[in-house]
């Protein structure tokens, strides 16, 4: 087995270097992270903390929480808190996680508290999807943002006071099992499913390691074969993730974000013969008022009399023609040449996809 990851090794070192990692491509079916979710009291608050008269929660959490320490508290008892706010608490397990190693969490404000500047987290658990604790968090939370506020109800805010970080503020107490080491064959997804990259990756794979070892299930999702042992099989992947395989070009898309006036155009975005002229007409009407005087001694009246001037123009604009099987660089060569604003372009693309002689996905978003 040592021998035929040597032979792999050096098979890789000959290998071009013009195209993307496996690992970058594909990640290993099973083997991800899980997201984690609590519930819990930031305390130590400078005055910013939850309303209680408008947050009963905030208040029936720190009863229960005296509760657990014998302290009760008199029924009816009007407690005030201006330094405890209730929060949610939310992270990601990642993969192959063990007990006692620490992952970094994000805390939140559920209530109307102004900030969480300052403030710590008492122990709170972390629960998963099915309802078991894998984590314990608590720690002093780190928040980007502050918020101020004068007497006279000026107020200022920066970024966002009530969420903050707690790095490594969460211990794991319980692993999730992933399947890594089950079964003799893994299934590698592609992060971006494509029929060429799949059919790449098995020839890449099936090339050094043997006819029908991998095998594309679909344009997505190709199974290989593994070793049963686990350390070998970490070291099968260590070689398979590195190994370099030629990419498929993507589908001809153009982007337009319509708010931000943002125009994304891809690599293989190609336009039929077309003729294009994109003008604009401009209106402009003002207001100068007159005022009018009587001749003297003629018993008349001051008045103002309303006078409007209204111009048109409208701004010459050159048409453009695009020629069968136009690229890229000539489609942003042309509307450079007339001077297109974003929105100008967002209009020709749109005719153009009308008109049918743009050869791409126009996605708006």
């Amino acid at each position: 087995m040592a021998r035929s990851y040597l032979l792999l090794l050096c098979a890789l070192l000959c290998l071009p270097a013009q195209a993307e990692r496996l690992k970058d491509l594909a990640s290993i079916q099973g083997v991800r992270s899980n997201q984690l979710i609590g519930y819990g009291l930031v305390v130590g608050l400078n005055g910013s903390g939850d309303q209680t008269t408008q947050t009963p929660f905030t208040v029936q959490t720190f009863n229960n929480m005296l509760a657990q320490f014998g302290i009760k508290v008199p029924p009816g008892g009007n407690v005030q808190l201006k330094n405890v706010a209730a929060v949610s608490i939310h992270a990601d397990l990642p993969a192959f996680a063990r007990p006692g190693q620490t992952i970094d969490i994000t805390v939140s404000s559920i209530g109307n508290a102004k900030s969480l500047r300052g403030g710590s987290l008492l122990m709170a658990p972390l629960k998963g999807i099915d309802g078991n604790v894998y984590a314990v968090a608590q720690g002093n939370l780190v928040v980007g943002g502050f918020d101020a506020e004068g007497g006279d109800g000026s107020r200022i805010t920066v970024n966002v006071p009530s969420a903050g970080r707690i790095p490594g503020g969460a211990t794991v107490e319980r692993s999730v099992p992933s399947g890594f080491d089950q079964g003799n064959t893994l299934t590698l997804n592609l992060n971006r499913p494509d029929f060429t990259t799949a059919k790449n990756i098995v020839d890449q794979i099936n090339d050094l390691l043997g006819p029908g070892v991998a095998q594309a299930l679909d344009g997505g999702s190709i199974r290989v074969s593994a070793p049963l042992d686990p350390n070998q099989r970490v070291d099968y992947l260590s070689i398979l993730e590195n190994l370099e395989v030629e990419v498929g070009q993507a589908v001809a898309k153009i982007i337009i974000n319509a708010r931000t006036g943002t125009i994304v155009i891809g690599q293989n975005v190609r336009v039929q013969p077309a003729a294009v002229t994109h003008g604009s007409l401009t209106v402009t009407i003002t207001e100068d008022p007159i005022v009018s005087q009587p001749e003297a001694l003629s018993g008349g009246q001051t008045v103002v009399v309303p006078r409007s001037r209204v111009g048109a123009q409208e701004e010459a604009k050159p048409m453009f023609k695009f020629g069968p099987g136009t690229t890229l660089d000539e489609i942003v060569r042309a509307v450079n040449q007339v001077g297109a604003s974003p929105s100008d372009l967002m209009a020709i693309l749109e005719a153009l996809k009308q008109a049918g002689a743009l050869q791409a996905d126009l996605i708006v978003i």
